[in-house]
């Protein structure tokens, strides 16, 4: 179970049946979380939020003057989190970008372009092929390492060190440096290295990661006789379903980051969190809409389900939740009601993989209680399959406001 703010229990009473399913989004304890991340952090190191964990343009702007820079993914990423934060440093990432993406990145000013393979560098230079000189297109070389230690093993979302698609072998990154070092590209300007690794990390395990990418980073840098100003090491860092109090150690991280920046004098460290950023501020509200017993197991069928909330079936954990009992049952028919201690809370799909959370400590649960599902901040509305079904769509609501001035 997992304990609600009261700002979100407060919201969740209120709410009419008509607007559930709902997602809440408690935007002041968004900039609080935000803020005590960037405080951890030290000066050496920008803080990117990775828009793909949640772009809603109310998450974008309550974080726009707390974080460096947003990371895009895509062209229409780019173009949407570009119109509802204005003016703010972008970074560009993911494999398979179209000529057409590049293009609109370079109309939008993109900060930093994470070039994942020899065919976007080649794409790259012919769009900047008569650029000034004075003003070439900043690059990172996204490369897929393998660190030293262990730290990728226990990762369940690993890319790197391992065949991926996603960025450049090191023997092929060495070679596209050279390229980039000796000047064939005057409208491109080398930067240094990204390398997003694996998700999933504690702070000991991304530090030990942001260690070797640095290193690695260093000597590629002075095989070709280059200045690195940049390395991006990523996110990846962990947020416990099953713990959902727990907090990833920003303080530990950060210092482990501020050793690294005092070892290399100069040299800028960027991060780039999603989940752990937004994970923490979401959650969604249903209501339970029938109980009934199945060969011994005793299931809860809330409105919505995995078409709004994909995360449980997406990581195959049990996403944590709470019940808000509701006393009022305008109907004549018996109440259906839970006569066991534990439930399975299911959605309204017609798949056995609908599960939201299994052994759910409900006893006396019933139709019409609702049920709050925590830490849906990210990768979760965003990456659901919304149209399976044709189920009405949730309503979504914004908590805490933003502060005056903010876009």
């Amino acid at each position: 179970m997992i304990a609600l703010t009261e700002p979100v229990l407060a919201k969740v009473t209120a709410l009419s049946g008509t607007e559930l399913p709902a997602y809440l989004y408690d935007l002041g304890a968004l900039r609080d979380h935000a803020a005590f991340v960037r405080a951890a952090l030290p000066d050496a190191v920008e803080l990117y939020y990775a828009a793909k964990a949640n772009p809603e343009p109310e998450i974008l702007a309550a974080l726009s003057d707390i974080v460096d820079g947003f990371e895009v993914s895509s062209g229409g990423e780019l173009a949407h989190v570009a119109k509802a934060v204005p003016q703010r440093p972008l970074a560009f990432g993911a494999p398979g970008k179209t000529l057409d993406e590049l293009t609109a990145a370079l109309e939008h000013g993109v900060h930093r372009m994470h070039v994942e393979s020899a065919t976007e560098l080649r794409m790259l230079a012919a769009l900047t092929a008569n650029r000034p000189a004075s003003a070439p297109i900043g690059v990172l070389l996204r490369v897929n390492l393998a660190v030293d230690g262990g730290a990728l093993a226990d990762s369940a979302l690993a890319m790197g060190g391992r065949p991926t698609p996603f960025g450049l072998d090191p023997a092929q990154a060495d070679a596209l440096a050279a390229e980039l070092a000796d000047g064939r590209y005057p409208g491109l300007r080398w930067h240094g290295v990204h390398a997003h690794l694996a998700s999933g990390l504690d702070a000991a395990e991304l530090v030990e990661v942001a260690a070797s990418i640095v290193n690695w980073s260093t000597a590629l840098a002075a095989r070709h006789g280059v200045e690195l100003t940049e390395v991006n090491v990523g996110g990846g860092m962990n947020v416990d379903y099953t713990a959902p109090e727990s907090r990833f150690d920003w303080r530990a991280y950060g210092r482990g980051l501020g050793r690294i920046a005092e070892a290399n004098p100069g040299l800028r460290l960027r991060i780039e969190p999603g989940r752990a950023l937004t994970a923490y501020c979401g959650w969604y509200a249903t209501e339970v809409l029938d109980v009934k017993l199945s060969h011994g197991t005793e299931f809860a069928v809330v409105r919505g389900g995995t078409h709004h909330l994909r995360t449980p079936a997406t990581k195959g954990h049990d996403q944590p939740c709470a019940i808000v009992p509701v006393d009022s049952w305008p109907h004549p028919w018996q109440r259906p009601t839970a006569g066991q201690q534990e439930v399975t809370v299911t959605g309204q799909l017609c798949t056995p993989k609908d599960l939201l959370a299994q052994h759910v400590a409900a006893p006396g649960l019933r139709a019409g209680d609702r049920v709050v599902f925590g830490l849906t901040g990210a990768y979760a509305w965003n990456i659901s399959h919304h149209d399976f079904l044709m189920h009405p769509s949730p309503t979504f609501h914004f908590l805490g406001g933003l502060p005056a001035g903010t876009v």
